[in-house]
């Protein structure tokens, strides 16, 4: 379920973290696709704002003077960021600290260092599923709004089975469904109870 085929935190956090949010700034902010967007459709953006590394009240607030020095810039009257010059620097920013190894303290209560160093260290399922034994018959479930675990993972896993000629596996992806198999956005999990089907 949600399964991963690439390294946890080198690639899959990467999309997360950054990737996800990029692509949510030019699909769903920037409509008029000028690579630009505004300080208010920050304020009012909660995918967005989620990995960005500024506290979200001074974002609500509008609070200029705070964005630009997270960002990078200096807005003047514009109001507006690049998407490409100042987001992007500041979400891989996020996404550095959060993968960083500090043996000293918790980023994250739920991502210790120790488990990032091991989530880090660890073989990609891609590199290892072709010496999975063939009497063995693999099940892959996964939704395809996962924005933790992007259904590209399991494609990806797919392929490698077919590469390999494994007899016996199946891949079932469910429309409409995040990570906990239940009803979400492309950009944000929503948690409840799995779906009767899966």
């Amino acid at each position: 379920m949600a399964a991963l085929a690439q390294n946890p935190t080198k690639v899959v956090e990467y999309a997360t973290d950054v990737t996800l949010p990029l692509e949510y700034a030019m699909q769903v902010l920037d409509k008029n696709h000028t690579g630009l967007i505004s300080i208010n459709k920050i304020a009012n953006a909660p995918v967005l704002l989620k990995f960005l590394p500024m506290p979200h009240l001074l974002v609500r607030a509008n609070n200029t003077k705070a964005i630009s020095t997270t960002l990078g810039k200096d807005f003047g009257s514009s109001g507006y960021i690049s998407i490409d010059k100042q987001l992007k620097p500041a979400l891989i920013k996020t996404y550095q600290n959060i993968t960083a190894f500090n043996p000293s303290k918790c980023n994250n209560v739920a991502l210790c260092p120790i488990l990032w160093r091991s989530l880090s260290n660890m073989i990609p399922n891609l590199s290892i599923i072709g010496n999975v034994s063939k009497s063995t018959g693999i099940l892959i479930l996964t939704g395809e709004n996962d924005s933790q675990t992007p259904v590209q993972e399991s494609f990806l896993l797919q392929q490698r089975l077919t590469d390999v000629n494994y007899p016996d596996y199946t891949l079932i992806t469910y429309p409409s469904l995040g990570h906990s198999f239940y009803p979400s956005s492309q950009w944000s999990t929503t948690f409840g109870p799995i779906q009767p089907y899966v």
